[in-house]
């Protein structure tokens, strides 16, 4: 005889089974969330406490849904000073615009600008400072500014007998190692060490790989200089890491971020890297490409008002898409082909290289972006993908031999 209870029973096992599976499965997801060095104060509070501190830090330095400076001064942290990167302190400058000094409003603690009329830290700036904090999210590539601001901010810990701390945050492009290696002879503050564009590490593994290699300015001081990485939690270089908070105007958007360190090539040459678009680094395009190609107008906006085209209908591609078929097209690699196409299609090919006055090549935006004056010759010549991969993989070997001395988390390999 059927048994209408043993129903109802056999339903409510079945939906508490089932609760009890997601809400496993959450905790489980729960346990692995990925968590910057920032978050784990327990790690790096004692450090600071009854110290003066100075802060390198922008939009980015985030404790959970907190600001860093915020969240360190509830707890009784004194803050001297805060030193701001490229876009500024707040990360709402133009790329390459320079940024002067000023009294923060929200805080009211001096913000030191580090890209404007200097790069580093001053003995004046640090005099009252007895330790210094480096925290803000970078997109792994080389031409990325705040790595170089990284070594220059080391430069004067060194210098001036001030320990570092680094909060370590996770590389959304830490998952691959590509591009030529930087000849020395194109250094630049978009280039300041042999390292690829894509070189797959941590700002906090970089930090330990200059003074590892030596690459650091060398100083009397440099023995007693105290490195101090916090590490992320459960972050591996296979992790896949969507920024909580842009790391600046034109990088808004994971997509615009898988894509830059090969769109940010086009900013050496004629063509319109999507500046002045809702998709910078995901449209590519100049007005005597093709009509064919898909059409697009760039105009100022609030963090490009200066950059090429603007007002003019631009053809050419846009690489955009969702999260994963964006980074399904650039499939851990520099996508070449898509710089040997546009060569191949611009009509002027003797001024699609943006080429300095001076006509020095070691001045050429793009040899600085490319670093070497190597890849724009062989483009020129007519080189294939393939060809131009194979000549620049012993150096790219090597790299990757050095970068694995530095690791502090899972490879991808």
């Amino acid at each position: 005889m059927f048994k209408p209870y043993l129903l109802v029973l056999f339903i409510a096992g079945f939906i508490s089974a089932d609760g009890q599976q997601k809400t496993n499965a959450k905790k489980a997801s729960q346990a692995q969330t990925i968590s910057p060095g920032a978050n784990r104060l327990d790690q790096y509070l004692p450090l600071l406490k009854g110290k003066s501190v100075g802060i390198f830090a922008n939009q980015t330095s985030m404790v959970g849904e907190k600001h860093l400076v915020d969240t360190l001064q509830v707890l009784g942290i004194k803050i001297r000073v805060i030193f701001g990167p490229e876009h500024g302190f707040r990360g709402t400058a133009d790329a390459g615009e320079k940024v002067g000094d000023y009294i923060d409003e929200k805080t009211g603690i001096p913000v030191i600008s580090l890209y404007g009329a200097k790069r580093k830290p001053t003995k004046k700036d640090l005099e009252e400072v007895d330790v210094l904090i480096f925290d803000i999210q970078d997109v792994g590539t080389r031409f990325y500014t705040f790595i170089s601001s990284l070594e220059a901010y080391m430069e004067s810990a060194i210098e001036f007998n001030k320990p570092l701390i680094v909060l370590d945050r996770p590389n959304p492009n830490g998952h691959y190692v590509d591009g030529p290696v930087l000849d020395t002879t194109y250094r630049s503050f978009v280039g300041m060490q042999p390292v690829p564009i894509v070189y797959g590490m941590t700002i906090g593994e970089y930090a330990k790989m200059l003074l590892g290699e030596k690459w650091i300015k060398q100083s009397t001081n440099i023995a007693n200089f105290k490195l101090t990485v916090i590490p992320c939690e459960n972050y591996t270089h296979k992790s896949s890491y969507s920024l909580p908070v842009p790391p600046s105007p034109n990088l808004a958007t994971i997509q615009s971020i898988y894509l830059y360190p090969t769109t940010c090539l086009f900013e050496g040459t004629v063509l319109s890297e999507g500046r002045g678009t809702e998709r910078p680094f995901q449209l590519i395009g100049h007005p005597d490409l093709p009509k064919s190609l898909i059409s697009f107008t760039p105009n100022p906006n609030e963090g490009a008002k200066n950059s090429k085209h603007y007002g003019k209908q631009c053809y050419g591609w846009d690489f955009g898409g969702t999260a994963q078929e964006v980074k399904q097209k650039v499939n851990n690699k520099i996508q070449l082909n898509w710089l040997l196409r546009a060569y191949q299609l611009y009509p002027a090919k003797d001024s699609f290289f943006l080429i300095p006055k001076t006509g020095d090549p070691s001045k050429s935006f793009f040899n600085k972006l490319a670093g070497n004056s190597e890849l724009a010759k062989q483009i020129k010549a007519g080189k294939t993908e393939a060809e131009i991969r194979k000549s620049r993989e012993p150096a790219l070997t090597q790299f990757k031999t050095i970068r694995k001395r530095y690791l502090l988390y899972t490879d991808f390999e």
